[in-house]
């Protein structure tokens, strides 16, 4: 293994354990411990930049960079409850809970535009930093209930079934990598253009669309993750 790639995994042990939190130590620090190269502390340093772990940047030096946050796909999930799974304080700033009209919404949820439905715009934090903003709409026959619920520490899926009878069971998402734009830079305190997910989800409970939802997330602190096993060939047995 190339000595960078030595320190590179120690380095990342120590980082894990979390043994730098109170500060990661310089080029000039690490020569002497690891008694290498600049340049080989250098190259284990791209790497840990690279895999998100420490944040380089000009007048700060070398920080250890925020927690990750992930979510497995596959799997039908609430960002409220994953974060709670994670040990995550989160809460969010309400920024709508309202009746509305919407024809483009009303017709990805199968009915008619006319419909009046109730929207829920969120800016969600996550250990007091902002990390997303969602919106979403479901049809108000089903879920005006929740024009009562103070939705800045509770889940809407929580609510929607205990409120409403509505367990939400299936659907589809797409996640989409975009630059974000300067008001939703604004708001998740990102770099302008800066790389953030837009997710798009129709959920369903029997079948039933119930919730169209669009959330913009920070790429720089959320990621998804996948479990996959290798296909097998069934084969039939010849009579």
């Amino acid at each position: 293994m190339p000595l960078w790639a030595q320190v590179h995994r120690d380095l990342r042990e120590r980082l894990l354990a979390g043994e730098f939190d109170a500060g990661f130590p310089g080029e000039l620090t690490l020569t002497e411990v690891y008694e290498v190269s600049r340049h080989t502390i250098r190259e284990a340093m791209r790497v840990l930049t690279e895999e998100g772990l420490i944040q380089r940047e000009r007048g700060r030096g070398t920080t250890v960079a925020p927690p990750r946050y992930h979510q497995n796909l596959g799997t039908l999930y609430s960002l409220f409850d994953s974060m709670t799974a994670q040990g995550v304080a989160q809460y969010s700033d309400v920024l709508r809970l309202a009746r509305t009209v919407n024809g483009v919404v009303a017709d990805r949820l199968k009915a008619p535009v006319d419909t009046e439905l109730i929207v829920l715009e969120r800016l969600r934090f996550a250990d007091g930093e902002p990390l997303a903003i969602d919106t979403s709409w479901l049809p108000a026959g089903i879920a005006e209930p929740l024009l009562a619920v103070d939705f800045a520490s509770a889940g809407l899926y929580a609510q929607l079934a205990n409120l409403c009878g509505i367990v939400v069971e299936s659907g589809t998402e797409r996640a989409t990598a975009i630059s974000a734009p300067r008001h939703l830079s604004e708001q998740l305190q990102v770099a302008a253009n800066g790389p953030i997910l837009m997710m798009e989800r129709l959920a369903c409970a029997n079948g039933i669309p119930v919730e169209w939802r669009e959330t913009y997330i920070r790429g720089d602190r959320f990621s998804l993750e996948s479990t996959w096993r290798p296909a097998h060939t069934a084969r039939r047995k010849e009579k």
